[in-house]
């Protein structure tokens, strides 16, 4: 392509050139590249652009002069043009599909594969963008990250609209609208479920990770936003576009009321603002599945989903993967397993599953290495809220020594008076837990839900499936 097809009323010497490839990544960089240079955590590619123009390199796209004259183009946020650019590149995938985004700390993987159920069984093929995994309608694809990186996000974003899908249904992380990874995309409808602690390790403080999440609301037509969550009440009175408000405890444009909740899903009345109103039927349970529901029929309302096709396609939907999962025992106690790494998501996780424990509500749970440590005590005060014991173990270490975070852990069960046990190896932990598993009791093992690995020093993981590892213990009994 040429130079001036990929950068917006670019007119410079370069801007018949023809370009090869668009990168950030050095190690990427041929003859006919485009190397943009971004600022990373550890690494900045200004300090490599004379060198990337020796390794062949067109040009390079820089924020301050680098004394690299007419080969270099400078800009005023290099990642966002590199965004812009990979929409270019792949013919801007992004204005021939329907996007939907979810953004917010916890809801938005159950949310999103739901809408993205109802849109299929309403007949229309449908991707995802998520933390497990993408799909493009029923094809399973790997993902590193909840948001792709911009070249990744947009190559699947082609793939998807030359595979026929009408819709995108996407996981829109703070990481990847504060880094431009979303490129020039635009969404139909944008839904904001809850904001909690977490990511402070990247963002300075809880406002900076409100404003990045609010980042999405200026690049929607319709925001739906949760305002049982008091960031999205503040939400909802801060973006301009046409806005729907969403709660499951007081009245809003979409409304649950006479909920009923038991161990085996759940039923509550939904109240639609143009005065239409239905029984809904899920076998998820819980409140704050109850609101995940809500906000994924009030997105499919507003993409002209019928209210039928929407209630039929909720009633047959069996859940996520690593989020509430039961995983089989064959003993007279429950094995839980939940994706829950936030002191909010654990508080919501074990008070929704409180009223089912026969006997006791067992919880155990981690907190992950190079990660926010402000919330590990938050962590455990709120699993003593609800828990009657807690097993106090590892999550994902990384480069941290595991018995350093279990203290930071430890210091919100100060005084707490719930019983506890520290089991550093998460294996062994789990082994524990089953030990000491009576008749009537639930386990919940909390952080790990979906993932079937740890992340161990130098990112080393090594395969780690809670399914398979209670499987094991059980045979240990």
């Amino acid at each position: 392509m040429k130079l001036n097809e990929l950068i917006e009323n670019y007119s410079g010497s370069l801007a018949e050139c023809e370009i090869t490839s668009i990168t950030d990544n050095t190690r990427k960089v041929e003859k006919g590249s485009l190397f943009f240079c971004v600022k990373g955590g550890k690494f900045d590619g200004h300090t490599a652009g004379a060198e990337m123009l020796e390794k062949g390199a067109v040009a390079v796209v820089c924020e301050h002069d680098l004394g690299l004259g007419e080969r270099q183009i400078i800009t005023e946020n290099s990642r966002r043009l590199y965004g812009e650019v990979c929409s270019a590149w792949f013919g801007h995938p992004e204005r021939k599909i329907k996007m939907i985004g979810v953004t917010g700390t916890n809801g938005k993987t159950t949310t999103t594969n739901i809408i993205k159920h109802i849109l299929m069984q309403s007949g229309h093929k449908t991707g995802l963008i998520g933390t497990i995994q993408n799909e493009i309608g029923d094809e399973i694809l790997h993902t590193d990250n909840t948001t792709p990186f911009a070249f990744d996000f947009m190559a699947l974003l082609d793939r998807m609209v030359k595979e026929d899908c009408e819709y995108v249904v996407m996981e829109v992380s703070s990481f990847g609208l504060v880094q431009n990874r979303i490129g020039s995309s635009h969404f139909d409808v944008a839904l904001f479920t809850n904001l909690t602690q977490d990511h402070l390790d990247y963002h300075k403080d809880m406002e900076d990770y409100y404003q990045a999440k609010k980042l999405l609301f200026g690049m929607c037509d319709k925001a739906i936003c949760n305002i049982d969550d008091s960031y999205g009440s503040r939400l909802y009175e801060e973006i301009s576009c046409n806005k729907y408000s969403l709660s499951v405890k007081e009245k809003a444009d979409f409304c649950a009321e006479d909920v009923s909740i038991n161990s085996t899903g759940s039923l509550f009345k939904l109240l639609i603002y143009d005065g239409k109103n239905c029984s809904v039927k899920t076998n998820m349970t819980g409140l704050f599945n109850i609101a995940n529901v809500l906000g994924a029929v009030a997105v499919c309302i507003e993409e002209g989903i019928t209210l039928k096709d929407i209630l039929s396609a909720v009633e047959n939907y069996s859940g996520v993967k690593g989020r509430c999962e039961i995983i089989p025992t064959g003993k007279d106690f429950t094995v839980i397993c939940d994706y829950a790494h936030t002191p909010d998501a654990v508080e919501n996780v074990l008070k929704s599953l409180k009223p089912y424990a026969e006997n006791r509500l067992i919880c155990l749970f981690g907190c992950g290495g190079n990660r926010d440590s402000a919330k590990r005590p938050k962590m455990a005060v709120s699993a003593s809220k609800y828990a009657d014991k807690i097993i106090v173990t590892s999550d994902n270490p990384r480069d941290e020594n595991p018995e350093d975070i279990i203290k930071d852990i430890l210091k919100g069960l100060e005084n707490s008076g719930v019983q506890y046990d520290v089991v550093t190896d998460r294996r062994e932990a789990i082994y524990h837990s089953l030990k000491i598993a009576q008749k009537g009791d639930i386990i919940v093992l909390a952080g790990k839900g979906h993932e079937d690995y740890q992340i161990l020093e130098n990112n080393r993981h090594i395969h780690f499936d809670e399914r398979e590892v209670v499987a094991d213990g059980l045979k240990l009994l």
